[in-house]
């Protein structure tokens, strides 16, 4: 599978300056270089960058304009695609992922399990409470947001079904460190390819963000990709890879799940 990981240096809650940038991405990709690529996959609220102001940004389904535009997108592209989104359920608002599918069907919405307490997020949206994954070409892929990743008991889930699990996230440079060393540890101790998707740039609260997107293979090692800009990467997976390496080092069965029931 042939996946590419945009790097968008966001700007701050302005949509349509962000689909124009985003449309110059796909012209990139598609037309200039001609390239083939099965998923797409960008930042965290791709459309208007990690903000507070949920009232501001949050859409409604089925009327959502950044869905459409994606759908759009995924239709002129031939190519599924992966993006963040805020949406409003019961006048609630929900840090979101969506995959829209080569045909512009959406094939999955995630709802962000763990809002970011540190910056206040919990105060302006709700947490989701459902584990959600898609398939890609019959992989089946998980789905989680930035501040997620800090938690492994989410991912302990996910991989019990899902041989890649990706992350879109706003993660500042200053915590970088973080967001490597746990995007590989996901990986190890899943057995799982982890993709990792971080913007770039600085936002309206003056954090800046590092180009940090990145994808780690199922024994921890970090794959390199062709560099088409710097906001464009692209990566081939093998999923046998997945099967592979589980078959030959099967540590998820010495897991002692039910006593881990009781000491969390």
């Amino acid at each position: 599978m042939k996946v590419s990981l945009i790097s968008l240096n966001q700007s701050w809650e302005n949509k349509s300056e962000n689909q124009s940038k985003i449309l110059d991405v796909f012209e990139l990709i598609f037309r200039l270089k001609k390239q083939h690529v099965d998923l797409v996959i960008f930042p965290e609220m791709t459309l208007t960058g990690f903000t507070m102001n949920s009232n501001v940004v949050k859409e409604r389904l089925p009327d959502s304009q950044t869905i459409e535009f994606f759908k759009k997108c995924a239709l002129d592209y031939q190519t599924n695609i992966a993006f963040g989104v805020v949406i409003e359920r019961e006048q609630k608002a929900m840090n979101c992922l969506i995959v829209v599918s080569s045909k512009g069907e959406i094939l999955a919405n995630y709802a962000k399990i763990h809002p970011f307490s540190y910056a206040n997020e919990n105060e302006h949206y709700v947490s989701g409470n459902d584990l959600v994954s898609c398939q890609i070409q019959e992989i089946p892929i998980g789905l989680t947001i930035c501040y997620d990743l800090r938690f492994p008991e989410l991912y302990q889930g996910l991989s019990k079904k899902n041989k890649v699990i990706i992350n879109i996230a706003n993660w500042p440079e200053r915590r970088v460190t973080h967001w490597n060393t746990l995007l590989n540890a996901r990986a190890i101790e899943n057995q799982v390819f982890m993709i990792g998707v971080n913007r770039i740039g600085r936002d309206a609260n003056g954090l800046t963000y590092k180009k940090s997107s990145q994808i780690f293979s199922p024994i921890g090692e970090e794959l390199k990709g062709e560099s088409l800009s710097e906001q464009i990467d692209i990566y081939d997976i093998s999923i046998s890879e997945v099967d592979r390496y589980r078959q030959d080092f099967p540590v998820k069965n010495d897991r002692k799940i039910e006593l881990y029931k009781n000491i969390l």
